[in-house]
């Protein structure tokens, strides 16, 4: 028994910190906050519970099932790799290259959105790509694939995964929430400054998710299975 609590602690510590840095990223916030210049606190508040939600789902079914769901539809991790790459590079693009708002005046009062709106919204693209991308994916997919097949307590890895996943939703929902208060800390000159920044981070990451598909890919035709 305390050999499975052991493995418990360590499998659950080992989710938080291999999808912690990805998840929480620090060009998501200024990103964030650019995508929703046109909500109110109010739904921005909605908006980080939403994704939260969202990011805890896309996480726990990429660790327990990840592995099952790709092999069931015929698809590898590189491929996820180059096709959740190119989302962002389109993203990271699209944001690099959006107009300044500082001569935008602002709705006053903004209308408040429909429960559905935000819904989708939260999901595509604040949850997919931003926030759960194809790598934080990919690393999920990895740790679930780690599991050992013949253990004795099979019932570790889920309990982990759901621990694991409920602490990143919960760093998800607290970074998103309190986006715009570091927004004010920083002021709108800056952010403008690291949006443009975050952006091409953004970019690059997706450039380099979709070079390490790419080139997994290409071993396995030059080289060949093994």
């Amino acid at each position: 028994m305390e050999q499975s609590i052991a493995e418990l602690v360590r499998t659950s510590l080992l989710i938080v910190g291999a999808l912690f840095p990805i998840v929480n990223s620090p060009e998501n916030l200024p990103i964030f906050l650019s995508l929703t210049t046109d909500l109110s606190t109010a739904s921005r508040a909605v908006l980080a519970r939403q994704i939260a939600v969202y990011g805890f789902a896309l996480l726990l079914v990429s660790v327990l099932i990840g592995t099952h769901i790709l092999a069931f539809f015929g698809i590898s991790l590189p491929v996820v790799q180059v096709g959740g790459g190119l989302v962002l590079v389109a993203a990271g693009w699209k944001l690099l290259n959006r107009a300044d708002d500082d001569d935008r005046a602002p709705e006053n009062p903004p209308k408040p959105p429909k429960a559905s709106y935000l819904s989708r919204r939260a999901f595509y693209p604040l949850t997919m790509p931003l926030t759960v991308g194809p790598g934080s994916i990919s690393v999920a997919i990895a740790v679930g694939a780690n599991r050992q097949p013949g253990s004795e307590a099979g019932w570790t890895l889920p309990v982990a995964a759901l621990l694991g996943c409920a602490a990143l939703a919960v760093t998800i929902y607290l970074v998103y929430r309190f986006a715009e208060a570091i927004g004010r800390i920083l002021g709108e000159t800056a952010m403008n400054i690291v949006v443009r920044l975050s952006s091409f981070i953004l970019l690059c990451i997706g450039v380099q998710i979709m070079w390490n598909g790419v080139s997994t890919l290409l071993r396995t035709i030059f080289v060949g299975p093994r």
